[in-house]
């Protein structure tokens, strides 16, 4: 895909090929089909150099309508493409009817193979707290008289260290073992745990039974089941031992959805700090909305909590606030996806009486590490603006010096891999590309004239490939002097093949990259393309850009 160096490929897009949409009907197909062998059918041609190259395009022009023109085959290249249709698609085939029912093997399939790697890998994670005391940094310690008493730079304190780590490890289907433990200290007092537990899923869900080792031995069973289509029930119960005595809990959950994007829950939970919950959460693609109402043992609070989704920008933004018996506490924040597996994020907490708290959260794949920094125990102007400003500051320079740089450094080498593996093949297609628009010419020649007359739609110039820096189109301004040399690298004439696939004075491109199209190539693997056409239509001249995976359909 263009622009994006992991994800560009030169498989063949039958689709692309024969210009037609990928819920076109047998009668578009055909009608494709046969528009492109008027061109690059082999017996039209005697030039034996153009009889080879309109022999390679017929082939694959026929291939992409056998496959399209084929329900299983065109079942089994929209699941899985040009792959499907070289090994399993075939097998599957032989045993199903429908395209649905194609579909259907083919994702059981998939399960399947996924339930195996599964079976063969583990799933490790980790999380990381380090809690730092930076109090000092605003309230200094003052004697009875209001004297600092302490000289030389604020001192900052880890108060405490929490880590955790966990290891999954399928043994059957249905059977996953983990293994984890936990490990904290506080000022300078440290305990720890060790828990193994065995999870089994059912047909309506799952067990999970908990032995552990801390502060005395422990066990616990939980359970997941669905009661119905809407509701769903989560129950845990265990036992702690100790030198004090047995001391139980139990925790149960009932969800509810009440519609398509909002779920109710109902919380009850029993032991030192009882309490009964009920919450109400809301979610759609660009914001989700939380609120909970906690009665309990030793404190309540309700509270409500907003997180605004830029699903563009992969940002998200967080405020909530919280009020109950133990006092009230405001929160903002955003949180950002830096990398492919790698989020960043930064909030400020603003309570009474628990003072101000920074916390800085970044996750890495399974490994999550927080540091939840102490600014100050009072409500402070200073101490709110350092916290919001100085993160902000710094991570817009850690982007641009450090995040930026690297990115586009694995980008460039990604880009430079690809290149130097698809070479041959890129070659290949320049030179097709080349072929392709010399057979072309006959029926550019007619459709021209046609258009001509007609008044229609007559291509002056269209060039396709990487546009120059800071500019937002092509050059097609230019005087046509029948020759490219003048062109970068990465940029092509394709004037020729734009007005072939003009139409009843129509020029319609699909949402789909247009370098598979006949007599066009992909000029740069990996990086952004952009068309921009020159037109005549009716007396009057347009030009028009559009980037290389979006539709066109002209004149509108």
């Amino acid at each position: 895909m263009a622009g994006d160096p992991d994800q560009c490929t030169l498989e063949e897009d039958y689709y692309t090929l024969l210009n037609v949409s990928k819920d076109a009907t047998n009668d578009e197909i055909n009608n494709a089909y046969r528009r492109l062998s008027l061109t690059y059918h082999p017996d039209k041609h005697i030039d034996p150099d153009q009889k080879k190259w309109a022999e390679n395009i017929f082939n694959r022009v026929k291939t992409a309508y056998n496959v399209l023109s084929d329900p299983r085959q065109r079942a089994i290249y929209d699941t899985l493409g040009t792959k499907g249709l070289e090994t399993d698609g075939w097998e599957v085939v032989q045993r199903t009817k429908t395209p649905l029912e194609i579909r259907e093997e083919y994702e059981r399939l998939a399960r399947e193979r996924e339930e195996r790697k599964l079976q063969r890998s583990t799933n490790p994670k980790g999380s990381t707290t380090v809690s730092i005391n930076a109090t000092d940094l605003f309230n200094r310690y003052t004697d009875e008289y209001g004297i600092d008493t302490q000289s030389g730079l604020p001192v900052l304190e880890v108060s405490g260290i929490n880590t955790s780590h966990s290891v999954e490890a399928p043994v059957t289907l249905n059977d996953t073992v983990t293994l984890s433990c936990n490990i904290s200290t506080e000022n300078g007092t440290g305990v720890g745990s060790l828990n193994v537990s065995n999870r089994r899923t059912f047909e309506h869900g799952w067990a999970e039974l908990d032995f552990g080792f801390g502060n005395g031995p422990l066990t616990s069973l939980k359970i997941f089941r669905t009661l119905t289509k809407s509701l769903f029930f989560t129950g845990a119960g265990g036992l702690q031992f100790s030198s004090h005595g047995i001391h139980p809990s139990f925790v149960s959950n009932l969800a509810y959805q009440l519609d398509e994007r909002t779920v109710g829950y109902l919380t009850y939970k029993a032991g030192s700090n009882s309490s009964m919950s009920t919450s109400l959460l809301h979610e759609t693609e660009n914001y989700r909305v939380n609120l909970t109402m906690l009665c309990g043992l030793p404190h309540s609070y309700i509270s409500t909590t907003y997180t605004r989704k830029m699903i563009q920008a992969e940002i998200k933004i967080l405020v909530s606030i919280k009020i109950g018996t133990f006092g009230a506490v405001g929160e903002y924040g955003v949180e950002k996806r830096i990398s492919q597996h790698t989020n960043l994020s930064g909030s400020v907490t603003i309570g009474v009486p628990t003072g101000i708290f920074l916390k800085i959260k970044l996750t890495r794949g399974f490994q999550t590490f927080i540091f939840p920094i102490h600014l100050c125990d009072e409500v402070l102007l200073a101490p709110v603006f350092y916290a919001t400003v100085v993160p902000l500051v710094s991570w817009l320079a850690v982007k641009k010096f450090i995040i930026d740089p690297i990115n586009r450094e694995k980008e460039n080498r990604e880009i430079r891999k690809n290149r130097e593996n698809n070479k041959a093949k890129m070659e290949e297609m320049r030179r097709e590309a080349i072929w392709a628009t010399k057979l072309m010419h006959e029926m550019y020649n007619r459709v021209h004239n046609e258009e001509t007359k007609n008044k229609g739609l007559i291509i002056i110039k269209a060039l396709y490939g990487k546009l120059p820096s800071g500019v937002t189109q092509h050059n097609v301004d230019k005087e046509d002097d029948g020759e490219n040399d003048s062109l970068p690298d990465d940029v092509i004439d394709v004037t020729v093949p734009v007005q072939c696939l003009v139409k009843n004075s129509k020029l319609v491109l699909q949402i789909s990259s247009k370098a598979q199209l006949p007599g066009f190539y992909d000029t740069c693997l990996g990086e952004d393309k952009h068309l921009s056409i020159k037109y005549h239509y009716i007396d009057e001249i347009y030009t028009c850009t559009i980037s290389d995976e979006e539709s066109l359909n002209i004149p509108s």
